[in-house]
């Protein structure tokens, strides 16, 4: 049974554990742990089903809900605090299954009742638009908090999510056979070695959904596996959108269009996307019963090309590179402060990568920086004109075929961002940016937005 985004449903959480177990007694006393914040949170569900939609409420109808949703969360807060440990061992099977972020709140929801919304909580959130949501995710972001500030739970999850994604698994054989795979939002193609992968939203400047997320994903997880590739390169392809009709552009970040109509998920979006993916980027996807016994990833060195301009997730996309090549008229841009959510891991990254006064400068008052300007030489490796990205990137795709270059940008990444920096800093980014995508001021500006492309720019 498929859960949405790509792997199979987990059954752990379902199935009792034998009587007299160590898992059984840890499920039996966990429960009993549960029952007093469940009180907290019934209180709050309770008014909620009693009340009208969120729009329709009195002022007082609303801090009183206001007030009991907070007595709930805090509750929440304290148990996974208490306890995360021992409900991922619960859910996990003592950590025999590696459950991703989706079947892993899935498998909360259904062992602790309250503790996560229910799958069918979340589909009524879906089917509104994001300000006449009941902020549901943000218990999602409680959750995910306390598995990942546990140097045990947390390690585990993020490695289940480096694993590759049944989607992916099951192309691999037609990939390495013809080499090209066409999806929705991502053209990939291996040739001579190299892994050309192509966002290809022609008609909103690859402004990224869940859809892209998937498909990036499946393009990552293909261009790891296959024998055949030895490096990947990212690049926009040619624009349908009138504004930039027949010009290659790298990306115009979030999709606030998807954003405003309750489609951009907390768990299959903004966490996914950087636990999966480009985490897959930076540190590899594991290789399975076939790996090699003294590296369980496969990595590979990976190129991006940038046309036009990377805004948002495109420019945080950029900072796990290890090689970028923009066009001189291209410029780069976080202004995820200015929207009012946090700019994925971009803010653990751009500090590293330019330093902390430019990384201010750049997230919190939302600065442009133009590939052609001194400052880009910290993010940028290289500028040519614009007819000449393609040749400049085919120049440095062969440079990056040597075999000490997997090691080596191996032990860079180590260097610059250890797993342990990553997860504390992701267990923090769970709660914060759910709290972010619910704040007033952000759905009062994607309430506001109206351009089907996205963003674009200004």
């Amino acid at each position: 049974m498929s859960t949405g985004t790509g792997s199979p449903r987990l059954e752990v959480a379902s199935m009792p554990y034998p009587a007299g177990s160590s898992l059984e007694a840890l499920r039996v006393d966990l429960h009993a742990a549960w029952a007093v914040p469940a009180e907290a949170v019934e209180r709050h569900e309770g008014l909620v089903a009693a009340s009208p939609p969120p729009a329709e409420r009195s002022p007082e109808l609303r801090a009183e809900i206001a007030a009991a949703c907070d007595e709930a969360r805090a509750e929440r807060l304290r148990f996974m605090d208490e306890h995360a440990d021992a409900v991922y061992d619960v859910l996990t099977g003592g950590r025999t299954a590696h459950p991703r972020i989706a079947e892993l709140v899935e498998a909360a929801a259904a062992e602790f009742p309250g503790l996560v919304p229910t799958a069918a909580q979340l589909a009524g959130e879906r089917s509104r638009a994001q300000a006449g949501k009941e902020g549901r995710e943000i218990d999602q972001g409680i959750f995910l908090r306390g598995v990942l500030r546990s140097p045990v739970a947390g390690a585990h999850l993020m490695d289940a999510m480096l694993r590759p994604t049944p989607e992916a698994l099951e192309r691999l054989p037609e990939f390495s056979r013809t080499g090209l795979l066409e999806m929705e939002s991502v053209r990939l193609e291996r040739r001579d070695g190299v892994a050309y992968l192509t966002m290809c939203r022609d008609d909103r400047l690859n402004a990224e959904d869940e859809q892209q997320v998937d498909d990036m994903e499946t393009a990552v997880d293909l261009a790891l596996l296959d024998p055949g590739v030895r490096v990947g390169l990212l690049r926009g392809g040619e624009m349908s959108h009138p504004r930039y009709r027949g010009r290659r552009v790298f990306s115009a970040g979030i999709n606030l269009k998807k954003l405003h109509a309750g489609e951009i998920s907390l768990v299959g979006f903004l966490l996914r996307r950087e636990l999966g993916y480009i985490s897959k980027i930076v540190r590899g996807v594991r290789a399975g019963a076939g790996g090699a016994w003294h590296r369980p990833l496969i990595d590979k060195p990976w190129v991006a090309a940038v046309d036009g301009f990377a805004i948002g997730g495109g420019a945080q996309l950029l900072l796990v590179f290890d090689h970028v090549i923009a066009a001189s008229d291209a410029y780069l841009s976080l202004p995820a402060a200015q929207e009012g959510i946090i700019p994925g891991a971009g803010n653990l990254r751009l500090g590293r990568c330019a330093g902390p006064r430019i990384s201010r400068q750049v997230i919190l008052g939302g600065r442009r920086i133009w590939a052609s300007e001194p400052d880009a030489r910290h993010l940028v490796d290289e500028v040519v004109e614009p007819g000449e990205v393609g040749a400049a990137a085919e120049r440095i795709v062969r440079r990056l075929q040597g075999p000490a270059v997997v090691t080596n940008r191996r032990m860079l990444n180590l260097a610059e961002e250890p797993p342990e920096e990553f997860r504390r800093y992701m267990a923090e980014f769970a709660l914060q940016q759910a709290l972010r995508i619910y704040g007033e001021d952000v759905l009062d500006k994607v309430g506001r937005f109206g351009r089907p492309a996205g963003r674009g720019p200004s």
